[in-house]
């Protein structure tokens, strides 16, 4: 059986909780940083990993905001 997962979801484990508030700081301090890094072929790389670790952040987010009322396609291109 299936758990649905919704935006209210996110909003209670990541902003209702102390200890989800906690968690979401640790995860945007190791994985929020700048997503293009300049120079070569490894830099390239480093750019697609840093991106994909910055939209599981934005994810959540995204999550909390709409739990929260905010129109989140807003700020999607």
């Amino acid at each position: 059986m299936a758990i649905e997962v919704d935006a209210a979801m996110y909003k209670r484990v990541f902003e209702d909780h102390h200890e989800g508030r906690l968690i979401l700081d640790a995860l945007t301090n190791q994985f929020a940083r700048p997503a293009v890094v300049k120079g070569g072929i490894d830099a390239v790389l480093e750019t697609y990993q840093r991106d994909g670790q910055r939209r599981v952040l934005e994810f959540i987010v995204s999550q909390i905001n709409r739990a929260n009322g905010v129109d989140t396609n807003a700020f999607e291109e």
